[in-house]
């Protein structure tokens, strides 16, 4: 079996309750692939870092909210979820009070709260992210 490389990145499904009403916080990408589309804020791991602190480190870069906790949703990988290559997404969900303040950064062009019943297409495969996401609440 030939070897390949793999490449670990981290997501984030960020959720807030406002009047009963579940907000997941998503960016616009500002490069391929999936240029203009939304997405989970989220990016690949530095060298020594811990997953979690991966997760902080990436929502913070993209959309200026800084999250205390996390809890770690699942590992994603099946092959072809990013044309890159070889990608395998370790996501995470925070959960947070309020629609806190959003300043898009980094890689991010744009960062936005959406309603999760009224989401946009999603680039890569953070629709199921989000999914698995909800099976947690």
């Amino acid at each position: 079996m030939g070897k390949q490389d793999i490449t670990i990145t981290v997501d984030s499904v960020v959720l807030c309750n406002v009047n009963n009403l579940f907000k997941v916080l998503l960016v616009k990408r500002k490069n391929d692939p999936f240029k203009e589309q939304w997405a989970l804020p989220g990016g690949f791991m530095e060298d020594g870092e811990e997953l979690e602190d991966a997760a902080k480190r990436e929502l913070k870069e993209e959309t200026g909210v800084d999250v205390k906790s996390m809890e770690q949703i699942k590992a994603f990988g099946k092959p072809g979820r990013d044309p890159r290559g070889r990608m395998i997404s370790i996501a995470f969900l925070s959960r947070i009070f309020c629609e806190e303040d959003l300043k898009a950064g980094d890689d991010a062009g744009e960062a936005k709260w959406f309603e999760l019943d009224k989401l946009p297409e999603l680039a890569f495969d953070h629709d199921e992210i989000i999914k698995a996401a909800r099976r947690l609440l």
